[in-house]
């Protein structure tokens, strides 16, 4: 999949802009505040119905405006596919070759990765972050999956709903919906993981070689108990706090160095490639074992990793069967990188882009 002619219309500084990318790398470059940013956010809203650097979607539109509109032409094998959004006073309106569908339906069409600053939250941040990284790989990998979770999400509101009420005589009911969907749940996320254990492994050993980095997921419950016999053993404590102590809902997963956690063993630089190793992984895994390419977006290079790293880095997205849009404030020594063919620049000014010859 790669997105083959991109339309934006009224989003930040971009009043009108018109971008043919290529299959392989597409490097965008201009000054800060440019409107860099924002045609990767374009990109990321077309595939995940959403910003990725805010969660007030309203903020996107061009100010002054009343709306903003987004479309694509994608290559999928040998077929042509029309995606659009449009986002007015908070309402997003989804399109499929012109017909209407759902922001999941975008995100099956158009699998959206991206590595940005707050990226790299993923290890240091909360572990809704790293729920957040499972459920993008299980989401893409199993399509019962999305709609397991959405249930188990309303049985998991309605138990806490029964359990502040003070409803207690309704927990039997609940109980029994939150077992079936959290085991479906932590099945789907377990046999996800074990599958890009060994994707991250090659990746991360190209960024850093010689280190034993692997990582360990833990379900939300104590691991020799079932689902069942750990939501009865607390249910008093339910009460008194009026909350779901165990269930996958406390899924997390932690990253080690010869058995220790790497937050706090590593430097910051090696934890950057340790997260980028991970995100990496899950576009390899897709495209291994479901055929499809995920769009990678890779925002702020220059300010993420240093020289060194930065030419690893597009050097192993230059092998990669994925297109990516990399932004930057300059890219002096691209004609130097020695990379394939399939790439193109584009250079943002005052949100006008327009097409660079690189060489």
């Amino acid at each position: 999949m790669s997105v083959r002619k991109l339309d934006i219309l009224r989003l930040r500084n971009i009043q009108h802009a018109s971008v043919e990318p290529c299959a392989g790398l597409n490097f965008i470059v201009g000054k800060n505040a440019s409107g860099k940013s924002a045609l990767l956010e374009a990109v990321f809203l077309l595939g995940r119905g959403r910003s990725f650097r805010t969660a007030k979607t309203q903020q996107m539109i061009a100010f002054d405006q009343h709306d903003l509109v987004v479309s694509a032409q994608i290559q999928e094998n040998y077929q042509q596919t029309r995606l659009g959004i449009q986002l007015k006073q908070n309402k997003i309106q989804c399109r499929i070759n012109q017909e209407d569908c759902s922001k999941a339906d975008l995100a099956y069409r158009l699998p959206i990765q991206i590595v940005h600053p707050k990226s790299y939250q993923l290890l240091d941040g909360g572990p809704q972050f790293r729920r957040e990284f499972i459920d993008w790989g299980v989401f893409n990998h199993e399509r019962q999956y999305l709609d397991c979770w959405r249930r188990f999400k309303k049985v998991l509101k309605q138990r806490n709903s029964a359990l502040k009420s003070h409803q207690f005589q309704q927990l039997d009911i609940w109980d029994r919906e939150f077992v079936y969907y959290g085991e479906m749940l932590i099945r789907f996320r377990k046999h996800y993981m074990e599958l890009l254990e060994p994707v991250f492994q090659q990746v991360v050993q190209f960024f850093l070689p010689e280190n034993q980095i692997n990582f360990c997921l833990m379900q939300g419950w104590p691991d020799e108990r079932d689902l069942a016999f750990a939501i009865s053993q607390d249910r008093e404590k339910d009460i008194r706090y009026g909350f779901t102590h165990s269930g996958p809902h406390r899924t997390d997963f932690v990253v080690q160095l010869n058995q220790h956690n790497v937050r706090d063993f590593v430097s910051r630089g090696q934890l950057k490639l340790i997260v980028l190793s991970l995100l990496l992984a899950q576009v390899q895994l897709l495209d291994k074992t479901n055929q499809q390419q995920a769009c990678l977006l890779i925002d702020d290079l220059s300010a993420e990793l240093d020289s060194e790293n930065r030419l690893k880095l597009v050097k192993y997205l230059s092998l990669l069967n994925n297109q990516a849009f990399i932004t930057a404030s300059d890219f002096l020594h691209l004609n130097d990188w020695h990379l394939s063919d399939e790439i193109k620049m584009f250079h943002v000014e005052h949100g006008h882009i327009s097409e660079r010859c690189f060489t």
